[in-house]
């Protein structure tokens, strides 16, 4: 018995050294500029953007192949911010700012049809089939799929109400002189 313990103790160490000596030695080096990108985005992992996620777009983006406008929930901020790491021009006149808003569903109207709850991509929305939905609030990002969807129109984008979580004082637009 302890002769079983010592050998997989040993293969165990053997094993996980060899592991660590691999990963240090062949690591494969991304695109510093692509994972700077993954940062400013918000990953949500939505796909309004038209990739199946935050990392592929912002490959896109780095590599040039998306414009840096590309990022609907960002908005107008991580546009220019884009912009400016990017060292590129943006024409800003096609972004919409839009408030933070997350999914609410009116259950009254909702008939369960699961089509919402395919299409989110953060599994914010609860229920089953032929039974009414909810969304789980904090787990909403607002990318509007379920919105896009739902054939009986239950579905309502509500902005975000302030907790001591989201509030923020806002910033004064100007000093009088």
């Amino acid at each position: 018995m302890i002769a079983a313990i010592f050998s997989l103790t040993t293969l165990g160490l053997i094993l996980g050294w060899l592991l660590g000596l691999a990963a240090r030695y062949l690591k494969v080096e991304g695109n510093p500029l692509a994972e700077r990108v993954v940062e400013l985005l918000p990953g949500s992992q939505c796909g309004q953007c038209g990739y199946p996620g935050c990392t592929p777009a912002a490959d896109a983006i780095a590599s040039g192949a998306a414009p840096v406008t590309i990022c609907p929930p960002g908005g107008r901020a991580l546009a220019e911010e884009l912009a400016g790491v990017l060292g590129v021009s943006v024409d800003l006149s096609g972004v919409a700012d839009k408030a933070p808003a997350i999914a609410h569903i009116h259950e009254n109207l909702c008939i369960g049809c699961c089509k919402c709850f395919k299409r989110c991509p953060t599994d914010a929305i609860m229920g089953a089939n032929n039974m009414i939905h909810s969304v789980f609030a904090d787990a909403c990002t607002g990318c509007e799929l379920c919105f896009d969807v739902c054939p009986t129109e239950c579905i309502e984008m509500r902005p975000v109400t302030p907790t001591l979580q989201t509030w923020y004082w806002t910033k004064p637009s100007a000093l009088a002189a």
